[in-house]
């Protein structure tokens, strides 16, 4: 398994950006799910899921005071890393 996501730390706080397909990002169970599962990469910091769409928009889901932050952060500013398990 590989993805692509960040640790960033800002503010004083530091916490991660996980990107998904889009899908992932339509229920909060599936929400849970993921973030669950990418726990164990990023163990106790809050976890901000990524999905574009097809024009390359981003939309975040997560902590608001962090989507919020990231809502005015161009994506190409993110220190993005390959992850493999």
């Amino acid at each position: 398994m590989s993805f692509d996501g960040a640790v960033i730390k800002e503010q004083g706080v530091t916490f991660a950006i996980v990107v998904v397909k889009p899908y992932i990002l339509n229920t909060t169970s599936s929400c849970d799910e993921a973030r669950q599962g990418f726990a164990r990469f990023f163990p106790g910091i809050p976890i901000i899921l990524m999905a574009q769409n097809s024009r390359g928009i981003p939309q975040y889901q997560g902590r608001k005071d962090i989507v919020r932050f990231l809502a005015n952060v161009h994506p190409s500013r993110i220190p993005w890393k390959r992850y493999t398990a």
